[in-house]
């Protein structure tokens, strides 16, 4: 598996809370930054994705309003109290 180096500047409290967590972890700072890393793309990618389904809904048309939504919780509400 081919990795590539990246380079982040850090201010001082972050660095010294990363070196806290890496001695806790018995890992590198390298090893904690990619596992963040990793996991804030996949959360950002799933996330968009997430918008992306609903920009997609909103284009061919499936949607509410937000009357036709109000219209739809009184009519559950009512359904509901009967």
């Amino acid at each position: 598996m081919k990795t590539a180096v990246v380079t982040a500047r850090l201010d001082p409290e972050t660095l010294a809370g990363l070196d806290k967590l890496a001695e806790y972890h018995e890992r590198s700072r390298a090893w904690l930054v990619a596992k963040a890393v990793k996991k804030y793309v996949k959360e950002e990618t799933e996330f968009f994705a997430f918008l992306q389904e609903g920009e997609d809904a909103i284009a061919s048309g499936e949607f509410l309003t937000h009357e036709e939504l109000m219209a739809e919780i009184k009519g559950m509400r009512q359904r509901d109290a009967a």
